[in-house]
């Protein structure tokens, strides 16, 4: 008598339920105890140094391509200013280890987004929102944050994320093996769905316990290094009070920042414990011309529209401005001023340009700012004789040397410029805004060869490799096209160099490419 076949439809769901359950007896297999131990603070656990930088370096070279990235000199100064003394306080305190220190990038990219918010990236990336550097009252608040990223990096707390995630897999392949076995079973699909189900929200409760732990660490890592930068304690008391403030209006959207790092109560009091330590420290921080000015210059580069701008140049003959305190009638001027040149306004640029250098003449750095506007306007205006009158060839100040770059490039009188700039990429290889415009000064002074070098060497900057490589490669090109021009044979040889490093480098990361994320 023949035998009853089992229903055609039960096949595949006992193949899927053996493939689940090979895969998970390979995940569920035992590891040795050492692997075990989640990894302790400041421990990467299984990703290396070097790992987390490749997989940094991924994304980031993303961000570089994003329409939103902003190289803005006089922006960059500012906040690498702090970015730097937060460095060199964490490694004073040991939180910042040698080898971190050699093997990450320690690079802060600008973005135009208003969103109020910043983010650590892996490698030692970190992302600042222009929106962040516009609502923060003071440096010291934007130490704060700053202070925060920093700690998430020095704590390898990605790498240590990215360890548990791959422990919790476990826990989910378990569920789906359950869940099959119990839908076999009982013929109800919903019984597997639930358990498949309750195995996810056990891991995702499981991540967000380790992120808090996280938060809390970064928040006392992180205070403990802008006190020790030198920024007061009482900038982190002002930024918790913001961001107090915007978790009690529910956060409209607006602060991407309270829904990364969530303000419970047990993290708002233990910083609040940590500010009552200090006699006398109280939340409210003075407004300063400088950084009123910079939170300025932030909203506007942060493109708000045409109507914004228009709003902000009348405010500054408002009656309101009137009333305000001497810096934040600089920042309102500084903010009209520059809102008035991105509408190409250059009369009412100049004239609140004059104002605001007569606000500020007491204030040399607010000044400094100010004289660095008005040079920006002339040059907007295509003015680049009166630019450069506005500023001091002499200066070795990136924001300086940039427009003094830019007035020369356009009265075709490069000369001056080149050495400067020429000094500035050897110490600053990866700079990748000064490249540009020595490339712009090459072509200037009509010197092609070393113009293509250095529009290479600014795509190696941003990580291109590919585009690096057709740059040397068009260079190379160039020096051995017949009856060309004389060939600096040193010049030369750098550029033979470089085309080879550069080519192992596009290969190394076409193959990096290839994996998966």
């Amino acid at each position: 008598m023949p035998t009853s076949r089992p229903p055609a439809t039960k096949a595949p769901i006992l193949r899927t339920l053996c493939a689940t359950a090979l895969i998970a007896l390979q995940v569920l297999s035992p590891v040795p105890a050492s692997a075990q131990l989640l990894p302790g603070m400041g421990d990467g656990g299984e990703m290396t140094a070097s790992a987390e930088r490749q997989l940094g370096d991924r994304i980031v070279r993303e961000l570089y391509r994003d329409t939103d990235y902003i190289d803005d000199p006089v922006m960059v100064e500012y906040v690498d200013d702090i970015w730097q003394k937060l460095k060199a306080a964490a490694r004073v305190r040991g939180d910042l280890t040698p080898e971190l220190d050699e093997r990450f990038a320690w690079t802060v990219l600008l973005g135009r987004d208003r969103n109020i918010n910043a983010f650590a990236l892996p490698g030692g990336y970190l992302g600042v929102n222009l929106g962040l550097i516009g609502v923060v009252g003071s440096r010291d608040e934007l130490a704060t944050v700053l202070g925060h990223e920093l700690s998430h990096v020095t704590q390898r707390h990605i790498a240590r994320m990215l360890t548990k995630q791959s422990r919790d897999m476990p826990l989910l392949i378990a569920a789906m093996v359950l869940g099959a076995l119990a839908a076999a079973k009982s013929k109800n699909g919903d019984v597997g769905q639930a358990m498949v189900m309750g195995g996810q929200a056990l891991a995702v409760q499981n991540q967000l316990n380790f992120s808090r732990d996280m938060e809390r660490e970064a928040d006392r890592v992180g205070f403990g290094v802008m006190t020790q930068a030198g920024f007061s304690p009482q900038g982190a008391a002002a930024m918790f009070e913001k961001l107090q403030y915007a978790a009690r209006l529910n956060d409209n959207g607006s602060y991407p920042y309270l829904r990364s790092h969530p303000l419970n109560s047990e993290r708002i009091a233990d910083m609040q414990g940590r500010f009552q330590l200090r006699p006398g420290v109280q939340p409210v921080m003075p407004l300063v011309m400088d950084h009123a000015m910079v939170s300025a210059r932030a909203r506007v580069l942060s493109r708000p529209g045409v109507d914004v701008l228009r709003l902000w140049v009348e405010a500054a003959g408002s009656g309101e401005f009137a009333k305000a305190a001497p810096a934040q009638q600089a920042g309102m001027l500084y903010a009209a001023a520059f809102a008035a040149t991105e509408l190409r306004d250059f009369t009412v640029a100049r004239a609140l340009a004059s104002r605001l250098r007569e606000r500020t003449a007491s204030d040399a750095p607010a000044a400094r700012l100010a004289r660095l506007l008005a040079a920006e306007t002339e040059l907007a205006a295509g003015q680049p004789g009166r630019a450069a009158a506005l500023l001091d060839v002499r200066a070795r100040e990136r924001p300086e040397m940039m427009l003094s770059a830019q007035a020369a490039a356009s009265l075709r009188a490069p000369a001056p410029m080149v050495a400067p700039l020429r000094d500035w990429v050897a110490t600053h290889p990866r700079d990748a805004g000064v490249w540009r415009m020595l490339a712009q000064l090459y072509n200037a002074q009509n010197e092609p060869l070393r113009a293509i070098r250095a529009e290479a060497e600014a795509n190696v900057a941003i990580l291109d490799y590919a585009g690096a490589r057709d740059r040397f490669k068009a260079a190379q090109d160039l020096m051995r096209r017949p009856g060309g021009a004389p060939v600096d044979h040193y010049e030369a040889s750098i550029i033979d160099t470089r085309a080879r490093e550069v080519e192992q480098l596009a290969r190394e990361q076409f193959a990096e490419d290839k994996k998966p994320m």
